[in-house]
């Protein structure tokens, strides 16, 4: 039996099943040469430790979530987080901090 999904919906699950058996391995998910592309702060912990938010992969621990590169813009990666997790506290992309207005905006604010 083949099921059909919409092409997004193909990329979250594969994103997910990576990211799941990247963790079920006790390793940290794939990252870039020099670590996490995306790094968030977050108010309260996490409910999962493995989710799609803002279309990448992410892995938390306590009130720390990092992830890949994604294709979007950092403020849209950081907005489709927090709808997912609620107030993020900080945002690091690249190793640049995301701006205060724009952290504020992330947060819906």
């Amino acid at each position: 039996m083949t099921l059909s999904l919409p092409r997004a919906e193909r990329i979250a699950v594969l994103a997910s099943a990576i990211a799941y058996t990247t963790l079920s391995f006790g390793a940290a998910p794939a990252m870039a040469d020099n670590g996490p592309y995306y790094t968030a702060q977050l108010a309260q912990p996490a409910e999962d430790d493995r989710l799609v938010a803002g279309g990448v992969a992410w892995a938390c621990k306590g009130t720390t979530c990092v992830a890949n590169k994604g294709s979007s813009r950092a403020s849209r990666i950081c907005r489709g987080l927090a709808r997912d997790v609620g107030e993020i506290t900080g945002f690091v992309a690249n190793g640049e901090a995301l701006a205060e207005d724009k952290l504020a905006r992330c947060n819906g604010n």
